[in-house]
Order: structure tokens, then C-alpha cells, then sequence
């Protein structure tokens, strides 16, 4: 297994997946595919925390009034599957390894990951 949870509205998301070769990876779009309970508890157990994957920059949790530092690990996950921008993005998954977000160290990572120069 293969996949990139990703948005194409995302400037950094595009960017990103445009440094790889993803021609036999599964690109999901997560507007019109939302993660699902599963595919979430996959990311739980290569990740081991919910707030690993929660995006703190969604616009969301101001739209809900949200403290983010009174959050539980069981808040984090029912939050990411009611709404696709709690995710952090880009998610590369595969069997047995996971990238979430997109930060520096997680990019060169993925370089690294696919072999690829920075």
C-alpha cells in the first residue's frame, strides 16, 4: 500500500507532491474523500498520537471556538474525522512507514525516502 492524503487547493501540498514519483501511489484527494476510520487508525498505530495529525493551523478550530492545548488524544480523533482540514497534509503512507505534514525535517525525509537530491 501506497497513499497520499493530500488537497489540490493546497499551494504546499501540489508543491511538494510534485518533487516525486508517485505514478504507482494512491492520490487521495481528501476533500472528496475523506479519511476514513480505518485508514485513520493505520496513521494511530505508525504514529501512535492523534495530535500528531492534527493540523493546529486548521481554520476550523477558530470557526469552533476550540482550545487546542485542552484537547484529548480521543477529541484529536473525532475532530479528524469530522472535518478533512483537522488532517495535517500531505500524508505519505505506506505498510510500514509514515510522513505527516509538511515541515522541513518531514520533506527531507521524504527526499530521502525517494531517493531524492534536495
Amino acid at each position: 500500500m501506497k497513499k497520499v492524503f493530500h488537497l489540490n487547493t493546497c499551494d504546499t501540498c501540489r508543491k511538494i507532491l510534485a518533487q516525486f514519483d508517485l505514478s504507482d501511489w494512491e492520490l487521495r484527494e481528501i476533500r472528496k474523500e475523506p479519511v476514513t476510520e480505518e485508514e485513520l487508525a493505520d496513521m494511530y498505530d505508525k504514529t501512535q498520537s492523534y495530535e500528531t495529525l492534527f493540523s493546529k493551523k486548521s481554520t476550523q478550530i477558530k470557526l469552533r471556538g476550540l482550545d487546542v492545548k485542552s484537547l484529548t488524544e480521543k477529541d484529536f480523533k473525532e475532530l479528524l474525522l469530522d472535518h478533512y482540514t483537522f488532517l495535517k497534509r500531505p500524508v505519505f503512507i505506506t505498510d510500514d512507514k509514515i510522513f505527516v505534514g509538511n515541515d522541513k525535517k518531514n520533506v527531507e525525509a521524504l527526499r530521502e525516502f525517494f531517493g531524492v537530491k534536495p
